[in-house]
């Protein structure tokens, strides 16, 4: 059978592969574990613990799971915040994606992605361009699929307009065109 330490162990007496030589220690097992290469460090992340309770105004710069207590309005606009299990939030939120596992009693804004699962809990208005709630989760709110939206209001800023301000009538597109806009 084989078994993971063996197999990283060389033979005593072996000379290790990297650079040829036995290391100065003549270590052989050091010199395996000086030869491979740094673990990167996982995203900055920031957590907060089930004991600890915020209250006020919370903002960053990493991505941030909360197991906590927060009371107030949660910023992290460019980055990624995650609600455990035992997160209790009171709070507006703003980032750049938000995932529920706990309870959320607030407004939440993201500008990728809400994702509610299925032990989440939301109480609250959610404005993203995707929004994701799994069976079993709870919801109550509205959303606004603002990615939607904002294509609306783009394409009546480029609508073209009579001389008096409002919006031209349109000649009927030709039936190829209707059906490829259709399509996208």
């Amino acid at each position: 059978m084989w078994k993971r330490d063996e197999a990283v162990k060389p033979a005593p007496g072996a000379t290790p592969a990297i650079g040829g030589g036995t290391p100065p220690s003549g270590d052989p097992v050091r010199a395996t574990a000086a030869a491979e290469p740094p673990r990167s460090m996982p995203a900055s992340a920031v957590n907060i613990g089930k004991s600890v309770v915020i209250k006020g105004e919370l903002n960053g710069s990493e991505d941030l799971t909360i197991e906590g207590q927060v009371e107030g309005k949660i910023e992290l606009r460019q980055n990624v915040l995650t609600i455990g299990p035992n997160g209790r939030i009171k709070a507006e939120i703003f980032a750049r994606s938000v995932v529920v596992l706990g309870e959320v009693t607030g407004n939440v804004t993201a500008s990728e992605k809400v994702d509610i699962r299925d032990a989440g809990s939301v109480d609250g208005d959610i404005t993203a361009p995707r929004v994701s709630i799994a069976e079993g989760a709870h919801f109550r709110g509205s959303i606004d699929m603002q990615k939607a939206a904002a294509r609306t209001q783009e394409s009546k800023a480029e609508e073209p307009r009579s001389a008096e301000g409002t919006p031209a009538e349109r000649k009927p597109a030709p039936a190829s065109t209707a059906s490829a806009t259709a399509v996208r």
